[in-house]
């Protein structure tokens, strides 16, 4: 009990001199505030809000060696500008190609191509994915690929 008593009290003592350290304001960064502050002005007129053409593209049945290619159109139905940070996919067969140079206004569409080369998938089943990353309230948009590859 003597042993529980002085570790709490060793425990307090430190926690009371870790938090000696100066005035926290004075190392707020002034720029990152005003970036939070027009982050949170366009928050509240609304996320913008992906509506896609179709999620999945079903290329069929395949031959080993075809280079798949199917174009999704993105529209931002919603009230602040869509911008896609990044574009994820399940392996490097599959390249997909995105707007990286401006943001998607409310209202108007953009077109996402993706290319998936089956070079060596032949036997079977194939899904692959495509990760948008985006500033939508979700922040993830996944679109995919499916079909079967048979072998040459």
């Amino acid at each position: 009990m003597k042993k529980i008593i002085i570790f709490s009290l060793a425990v307090s003592l430190g926690m009371f001199t870790a938090c000696k350290e100066g005035n926290a304001a004075a190392k707020v960064d002034m720029s990152k505030l005003a970036d939070a502050k027009k982050r949170d002005i366009d928050i509240s007129k609304g996320a913008p809000i992906i509506e896609l053409d179709k999620k999945v593209y079903d290329f069929g049945t395949v031959i080993d060696g075809t280079i798949i290619e199917t174009v999704f159109t993105l529209t931002n139905t919603g009230k602040s500008p869509l911008i896609i940070t990044d574009a994820k996919t399940t392996c490097g067969c599959t390249v997909p190609t995105w707007p990286k140079d401006k943001p998607i206004a409310p209202g108007e569409s953009t077109k996402i191509t993706v290319k998936f080369d089956t070079s060596n998938k032949g036997g079977g089943r194939q899904v692959k994915d495509v990760t948008l990353f985006t500033n939508t309230a979700v922040g993830r948009e996944v679109l995919k690929l499916k079909g079967i590859v048979n072998k040459k």
